[in-house]
C-alpha cells in the first residue's frame, strides 16, 4: 500500500482560508449544540453495557505498556482476538508547538500500545493520521516527535491524508453526505484503535475518542481542517463517521491533558491517566466525567446514547482507579453553548 503523499487522488478548487473555516464551525457548532437531530434525553440504553478501565499513569516515562496490557485484560482482550490481526494506531495529531504536550496524543503512549499488541502476537501494527490543520504531515512528524519514536520501534506511519480511498455508504445521514470516503489503509485494518488526547474543544466541549476519528477522513477529499465535516455538522460528522467506523479499542492519553481553549489554543492540565474501553461513547463519557461534565449535555454524546453505545452510569462497568479518585474540573472557554455541560 502505498503510504507516500503522492497526491493522485488531488481534488481541484480553492481551499477554505482559516478564517472562512472558523466562520464554518462557528454556524456549524451552534446549529449541533442547539439539538438539530439530538433526542431531548438520554435514549434508552435496555440491553447495552460495556466497561471501561482507568489506569493510574502520573508520567509519561513510566512503564506505559504496563498500564495497557493491565487494561486490556481487565476489558476481556484475549491473545485469540489480537493474534494475526492488523492494527492500526490512530493517534491525535493536530498541530505541534515548541513544549506543548498537552496538544497531540504523547508518543510514548503510541509507542506503549504498539509493544502492548505486539505481545499478544499482532502480525502488524502500523500507525496512521490524517492531521487536519498542517498539510505536511512528515513535518508534524518530526517536530511531535512521533517521528523519532516510531523509527525507534520499527513503526510504520501511513499518512491517511493521501491515502488511496473508496466511497462507503454514509448510513446515518445527519451531515448531508450520503457517502464517506474512508482511507484503504482504514478499511483493510482489522483493529482499529482510537489512541486520543483527551482535551477541552472550543465548539463542542470535549475531543476525544469519537472526535479523533476526524483524523481518518482524507484530506485530499474533506480539505485542510476537513471542512466540509465542520459545514456538516461537528456533531452529526461525528456520529456520522463512528457510526460507519467503530474503533475496536479506545485509548485515551489523559496524562498531560488541555482545558480552555482547545483543542489547540488550551492550557495544559494535568489528569495523570490512561483510559481504556471497547466502546469509544462509553469512554467518552467515562472521560467526560473525569473532567466533571455531564455527558447528556455534549451533543454527540447525547446522539450517541442508546445508538452506538451507554452513556448512563449505570451502564458502564468501571475498572482500575474510580472516577472519583482522579475527577477535576477543566474549565472551558465562556461560551454560551458550553456552560451548561460543567456540573458541580
Amino acid at each position: 500500500m502505498n503510504s507516500e503523499c503522492t497526491g493522485r487522488n488531488r481534488r481541484g478548487g480553492r481551499f477554505p482560508t482559516r478564517r472562512d473555516v472558523l466562520g464554518i464551525a462557528a454556524t456549524a457548532g451552534a446549529v449541533g449544540i442547539l439539538g438539530r437531530t439530538w433526542p431531548e434525553s438520554v435514549r434508552a440504553e435496555n440491553g447495552m453495557r460495556s466497561s471501561a478501565f482507568i489506569g493510574k499513569a502520573d508520567r509519561y516515562d513510566q512503564t506505559l505498556r504496563t498500564v495497557i496490557l493491565d487494561g486490556l485484560r481487565e476489558l476481556g482482550v484475549k491473545p485469540a482476538e489480537v493474534r494475526g490481526k492488523r492494527i492500526l494506531l490512530k493517534p491525535n495529531l493536530v498541530e505541534t508547538a515548541d513544549g506543548a504536550r498537552h496538544i497531540n496524543t504523547h508518543p510514548s503512549v503510541v509507542v506503549a500500545a504498539a509493544e502492548a499488541f505486539r505481545s499478544l502476537g499482532a502480525a502488524t501494527v502500523i500507525v496512521a493520521e490524517g492531521q487536519g490543520h498542517r498539510r505536511d504531515s512528515w513535518l508534524v512528524l518530526e517536530e511531535s516527535g512521533m517521528g523519532r519514536a516510531m523509527d525507534e520501534n520499527g513503526l510504520e506511519f501511513v499518512d491517511l491524508n493521501h491515502d488511496d480511498f473508496r466511497a462507503v455508504a454514509n448510513s446515518g445521514h445527519r451531515n448531508g453526505m450520503s457517502q464517506l470516503h474512508l482511507p484503504l489503509t482504514v478499511l483493510e485494518s482489522d483493529w482499529i484503535v482510537s489512541v486520543a488526547k483527551l482535551k477541552t474543544h472550543h465548539w463542542t466541549g470535549m475531543t476525544c475518542c469519537m472526535k479523533n476519528l476526524f483524523g481518518i477522513m482524507p484530506g485530499i477529499v474533506y480539505g485542510w481542517p476537513k471542512n466540509p465535516l465542520h459545514q456538516g455538522g461537528i456533531h452529526e460528522s461525528i456520529l456520522d463517521i463512528n457510526q460507519v467506523v467503530q474503533p475496536q479499542l479506545c485509548i485515551v492519553d489523559a496524562i498531560e491533558c488541555m482545558e480552555g481553549d482547545g483543542p489547540v489554543m488550551g492550557s495544559p492540565k494535568n489528569l495523570g491517566a490512561l483510559v481504556l474501553g471497547r466502546n469509544a461513547t462509553s469512554v467518552d463519557a467515562t472521560c467526560a466525567r473525569l473532567m466533571s461534565f455531564d455527558p447528556a449535555r455534549i451533543g454527540y454524546l447525547l446522539g450517541a446514547s442508546g445508538l452506538l453505545g451507554p452513556i448512563s452510569s449505570s451502564r458502564i462497568e468501571q475498572r482500575g482507579a474510580s472516577i472519583e479518585s482522579l475527577r477535576t474540573r477543566f474549565e472551558l472557554l465562556d461560551v454560551r453553548h458550553l456552560r451548561s455541560i460543567t456540573v458541580s
